[in-house]
């Protein structure tokens, strides 16, 4: 038996097919318009009498399978669909035949009127068994059945004629206000205009002797009859600040650049995804050869990859599914292919597989496209199109900040560009300022010397963390000034201060794995409070890096930083550390991103814009010719001494309590990690710091070991040794008559040494002190054995004291021993001789200070008395050591 249909190639089948349905359908149009004569009058009178009024339907629906098997790929023909589009026919015959009576149904039908023998057919019967409103009914009910099954559609989308009215809406509602524009703008430049003119006036018909000159520079001239361009200030209702205190005011540009659209290219060609029926048909057996059943959905074609959905059987874990992914990549010989189980917002599977030959996106298509122009505000950054082919913007004020990372050529500078370009055609220089920072030197310093830039673009790390420090200051002058006119953000503040409007200002930097290597603790500090707070005063950052590590990407910046941009990496651990998460491993390259925003619970993958090189240089030359850039030189000149770190202002020695430690150290003639925790109240860390910043220094010594530090106090700038004594032991005793003292020819010099005691008059007012002091009951004190203590301490000690400097024990000594006080004993002569007599007035003070009975007029407290027959035995017991080490014998003698 010869089958001719049966024999026929599908792809020649669907070619007839094709061609019959199109002739129909012209014959049609020809027909209902008399244009094909008897046969054509014969088509008419046919869908006449069967369809009645629907008749002109029939050529579109006709039409439109012509178009859907033509794109059969992408939109795929079932069954139900021409199931669905005979339900709507019925349906809609049976609503147009219900304006007839029951009597005139077939004569009307007859006559072509209403829905013709179809409709009369349906409502008749319906009529004598449910009356009219029964027949509406069910009538109505069979017309959007027929809809839904035609369509595939669900009833939510059958509201689109609402939203195709409220789109139209939209566009008149843009059209009217872009007139409104240009009727300003024509105004402004009339305006403008005339005041030219008036001034070219005023230059041709006055000329100025020099007398006249004279008089004019000393009597200012006034403004009457000159046009009023002169910008008010506004009230703000406190008293100005200072300006090193107000919020950046850079010049004003005093204009928008309205960027063409002819500067960007419009389209980059379109995708080639295979022969999509095979590839269904390939996953479906590969899921089934392991025992999952799946049902194939719709196919998205996107710029880079085919997304095929599925929907698998009851009860199959999604586990299963994903870990099938290198079986799939086998059957359909494409590498990488990413599984997404399961898609955000639909009960299906995505399989991903990569596109033959993937399509570039212009920035073109996307500031045409229906998103961007219906976006909120002009922070939306164009970061491509997603898998279906649908643009995709996100808005910088919602993220707040942005993270990007991917392997070297993975499409980030590209990126940076496409966003610089999607910020520059929205806004003014006066509505956006821009940092940029390139340590690479090659991808952004192009855009100097644009009227957008706040400084020229960065290329030094040192100028980059000064940028930092500049912002954070900016940051804090601007909550201060919200907080004073009553705003919660910067838009509340803009909307209503419109003449005196606070620019956006948004950092970007191309490479932050540089800088971190550089300078991490100031980069990480910087890039986290203004990530912490920033958002509210509209400043923003968007961070770049090649090499995603936790040294870079720390966890402190990812915390504070949820909006993120996943090029293509080289493992999963690369992708955990950028999106907590795998899949950009399996991206591949080009511009092929993943992008996960607080408001996305999964990352969304997105092909990114491309922008050629051609493309940028006409903008950016574009924009030079329209103004020059007006840098900030507070900025441009900032040498800020602050640090990051806290305080207010300090040195660049790196700590603000260096100096204060410097002054302890300088009294207490010891340096010690433990003296400044307990004098500053620092943890050990910082007052560890803060001794290596002294050693570098030169001011002490390093460690060693149990050893207290050397202290150079020469390089303090010098003490006296006499205050140094006093201030270091602290005495508070002394006699309360100078005539105890045997007489001799000088006065003792050592008055820094001892106080005056209170008188009886005195005495009420200081029992609290007294408190604090010895009793009259330990006259006994055992003097031989401390005296016996101190000279077992010292026998431990090393011959030459003073350059072992070991300190005695803490039951005898708080502080250090007198022989500290002549480490800075010079060599020069008549130096010598003077602290042979200090030494020897030492020793003279305190065996005065050891034979003075304590009585109600000489009080002592404990320590001081221990600190007096410490330092009485040191001396005497180590004047050889004096003698050998400080003195020549006749100097000594």
């Amino acid at each position: 038996n010869f089958n001719f249909w049966s024999e026929l190639n599908p792809e020649v089948k669907k070619g007839l097919v094709i061609i019959f349905l199109f002739v129909v359908a012209i014959l049609s149009v020809l027909g209902l318009f008399d244009l094909s004569g008897q046969f054509g009058k014969f088509i008419a009178y046919l869908l006449s009498t069967t369809l009645g009024n629907a008749k002109w339907l029939v050529p579109i629906i006709l039409g439109s399978w012509v178009f859907f098997l033509l794109n059969e790929e992408k939109y795929p023909i079932k069954s139900i669909n021409y199931i669905g589009t005979l339900l709507f026919l019925i349906g809609l015959a049976g609503l147009l035949h219900l304006q007839f009576d029951s009597w005139q149904a077939l004569r009307e039908a007859k006559l072509g009127h209403g829905g013709g023998y179809v409709g009369a057919f349906v409502t008749l019967p319906l009529l004598r068994f449910m009356n009219f409103w029964g027949t509406l009914i069910i009538c109505l009910a069979t017309f959007l059945v027929g809809i839904l099954l035609a369509l595939e559609t669900s009833i939510y989308g059958l509201m689109w004629p609402l939203k195709l009215v409220k789109f139209i809406w939209w566009k008149f509602y843009n059209l009217l206000d872009w007139l409104k524009t240009k009727i300003q703008e024509r105004k402004l430049k009339r305006n403008f205009q005339e005041s030219d003119d008036y001034e070219e006036e005023i230059n041709q018909e006055t000329e100025l002797t020099e007398n006249e000159l004279s008089e004019a520079i000393e009597t200012p001239a006034t403004d009457e009859g000159l046009p009023q361009f002169v910008r008010t200030q506004v009230n703000n209702g406190f008293k100005e600040q200072p300006t090193n205190k107000e919020v950046i005011k850079p010049k004003k540009f005093g204009k928008k650049i309205d960027l063409p659209l002819n500067l960007v290219n419009a389209k980059l060609g379109k995708p080639t995804a295979g022969d999509i029926k095979n590839n269904q048909e390939i996953i479906r057996k590969t899921f089934a050869n392991f025992g999952i059943p799946v049902e194939m959905g719709e196919v998205n074609i996107g710029p880079t990859v085919t997304q095929y959905t599925l929907r698998p059987a009851d009860g199959v874990k999604l586990s299963r599914l994903v870990n099938l992914g290198p079986d799939l990549a086998l059957a359909l010989a494409a590498h990488p292919i990413r599984i997404e189980a399961p898609i955000p917002g639909k009960s299906l599977v995505g399989v991903e597989v990569p596109n033959q030959m993937s399509a570039k996106v212009s920035m073109g298509e996307m500031l045409l496209s229906k998103e961007f122009k219906l976006r909120e505000n002009n922070l939306a950054l164009a970061l491509g199109k997603d898998v279906s082919g649908k643009a995709c913007f996100a808005q910088l004020d919602k993220m707040p900040h942005l993270l990007i990372a991917g392997a070297t050529g993975s499409g980030k500078s590209v990126c940076i560009n496409s966003i610089i370009v999607s910020l520059l055609y929205q806004n003014s220089p006066d509505d956006l300022k821009l940092i940029l920072v390139d340590p690479k030197r090659v991808e952004l310093p192009h855009y100097n010397n644009i009227p957008y830039l706040l400084t020229p673009v960065i290329t030094d790390v040192k100028k980059t963390v000064e940028a930092l420090k500049w912002l954070i200051v900016e940051m804090e002058k601007r909550f201060e000034l919200l907080s004073k006119l009553g705003h919660r953000n910067i838009a509340s503040y803009n909307s209503v201060h419109t003449n005196e409007k606070m620019p956006y200002i948004v950092l970007i930097i191309d490479e932050l794995a540089e800088l971190m290597a550089a300078n991490a603790n100031e980069m990480e500090a910087g890039i986290v409070r203004l990530a912490q707070m920033a958002r509210a005063v509209g400043i923003h950052l968007v961070l770049a890096t090649q090499r995603p590590s936790t040294e870079v990407i720390t966890g402190l910046i990812k915390a504070n930083i949820p909006a993120r941009i996943a090029f293509a990496v080289a493992s999963s651990i690369d992708s955990r550390t950028i999106l907590d998460g795998t899949g950009a491993e399996k991206l591949v390259g080009r511009g092929d991103m993943l992008f996960l925003s607080p408001d996305l619970a999964k990352p969304r993958r997105i092909q990114g814009v491309f922008l050629s090189d051609q493309e940028i240089n006409n903008i950016i030359n574009y924009i030079k010719s329209q103004g020059e850039a007006s840098y900030l030189e507070e900025l441009s000149n900032n040498n800020s001494s602050s640090s990051l770190f806290g305080g207010n202002s300090f040195d660049n020695d790196g700590d603000p309590l260096l100096g204060e430690a410097m002054e302890i150290i300088r009294q207490s003639g010891k340096a010690s990690a433990s003296l400044l925790q307990r004098r500053l109240k620092l943890g050990y860390a910082r007052a560890a710091r803060i001794l290596d910043l002294l050693e570098e220094k030169g001011i002490v010594g390093p460690a060693d070991g149990a050893k207290p530090r050397e202290v150079f106090l020469e390089r303090l700038g010098g003490v006296d040794v006499v205050d140094f004594a006093a201030r270091e032991y602290n005495l508070v005793g002394k006699l309360s008559d100078s005539s105890k003292i045997d007489n001799s020819e000088e006065e003792p010099s050592f008055t820094a040494f001892t106080r005056k005691l209170p008188n009886e008059s005195e005495e009420s007012n200081q029992e609290n002190d007294e408190s604090n002091l010895i009793d009259n009951d330990e006259e006994n004190y055992n003097e031989d054995n401390l005296l016996e203590n101190e000279i077992k301490t010292n026998d431990n000690l090393d011959n030459n004291f003073i350059d072992n400097h070991q300190e005695l024990p803490d039951d005898n000594l708080e502080e250090n021993s007198p022989e500290e006080l002549f480490d800075n004993f010079d060599n020069n002569e008549e130096e010598k001789n003077k602290q042979a007599e200090i030494l020897e007035e030492i020793e003279e003070q305190l065996d005065l200070l050891d034979d003075q009975e304590i009585g109600d007029k000489q009080i002592l407290d404990d320590n001081s008395e221990k600190k007096i027959n410490n330092a009485k035995t040191k001396i005497k017991t180590n004047n050889q050591s004096l003698k050998k080490n400080y003195f020549d014998d006749d100097d000594w003698n």
